[in-house]
């Protein structure tokens, strides 16, 4: 889904200007539907609606099965078949099939459940709404679904509860801001990441050699230390330098980053181990770190490394590699 859009917030802000409002939710998909798994649209008892379940293929017809549910006070699963001549329509190369539940606030969405989402969301937490098989909100919780918030998976589980997770965007911090992180910085925008560069030394990190990035001129185990790394979060160290890199791996392997990547050949990465070992980590901490860093793909210049570094990024996050 688009992440952090302000669905929850609009409709908890239609619900509590006495504006009525129903969330509805894509909860299952067949064949090329239009959105993924999770996807949302809010709607107002006047009809206005924000977001999209199906990119603009069935979003009238959810409108109006929406006011009916909110007159009914109850939660109504939908299901359509987008034909190909209207995916077509909306930029789409096929068709498929949605299920789409429709959530009153108040009778199937309780607001304080609501206000929790949206907490939460504020608090950068992932974020996941429980649903009972009959379409009522039972439990908002950010604890127990390690898996599904790292993965950005919605669904339903075994009892047939609806899972709804909603997760903080994707972040990237980069310690040392050398010619790789030029080239990286950019490609992880592109795929989602909001990248920050941190490096103490004033004239590597600059506006000029990094258009448009968050640069911190400061320690980097300092700056991890002030800003907790979480699930959606990769560390990437490029320094070359164990002063700059040692300390900010450190504080990196205490933290829940879901990707840690390290430069260095293979000798270098194993004096690293050594000087984390003589630290005190443990093995399992060890394991988790990606050195030498990014997917062997022979690359021969810091493009390249970049490429393979970002690769390996996605990998982690998708299949927990």
């Amino acid at each position: 889904m688009d992440h952090f859009d302000d669905i929850p917030e609009q409709a908890l802000d239609w619900h509590l200007s006495g504006r009525k409002a129903a969330l509805a939710t894509v909860v299952e998909t067949w064949g090329s539907a239009p959105r993924r798994i999770g996807s949302q649209l809010v709607i107002s008892g006047s009809g206005e609606m924000a977001g999209s379940v199906s990119g603009g293929c069935v979003e009238g017809a959810v409108v109006t099965e929406a006011l009916e549910a909110l007159e009914q006070g109850a939660p109504r699963l939908l299901e359509y078949g987008v034909s190909d001549g209207d995916a077509f329509a909306v930029g789409l190369a096929c068709g498929g099939t949605i299920r789409v539940l429709v959530q009153p606030v108040g009778s199937a969405f309780p607001p304080d459940h609501l206000q929790a989402l949206v907490a939460a969301r504020r608090a950068r937490q992932a974020v996941a709404v429980i649903s009972s098989p009959e379409g009522v909100v039972q439990e908002v919780t950010t604890e127990g679904r390690d898996e599904r918030f790292r993965l950005d998976r919605s669904g339903f589980d075994e009892t047939g509860r609806f899972i709804a997770v909603q997760t903080p965007p994707l972040r990237l911090l980069v310690v040392g801001a050398v010619h790789i992180a030029q080239a990286l910085v950019p490609m992880a925008r592109l795929a989602g990441f909001a990248a920050t560069v941190i490096d103490p030394r004033d004239s590597f990190a600059t506006p000029e050699r990094f258009p448009d990035t968050r640069l911190i001129n400061d320690w980097p185990d300092e700056v991890i230390a002030a800003q907790p790394m979480d699930l959606r979060t990769a560390l990437v160290l490029l320094t070359h330098d164990p002063k700059l890199d040692d300390p900010a791996l450190l504080a990196g392997l205490r933290s829940r980053a879901f990707y840690i990547g390290a430069l260095g050949s293979t000798r270098t990465h194993a004096k690293r181990l050594e000087r984390m070992r003589e630290a005190g980590v443990s093995e399992a901490d060890l394991a988790r770190i990606h050195g030498p860093v990014g997917l062997d793909i022979g690359a021969a210049n810091p493009a390249e490394i970049a490429v393979s570094i970002l690769a390996q990024m996605v990998q982690a996050l998708r299949r927990g590699t």
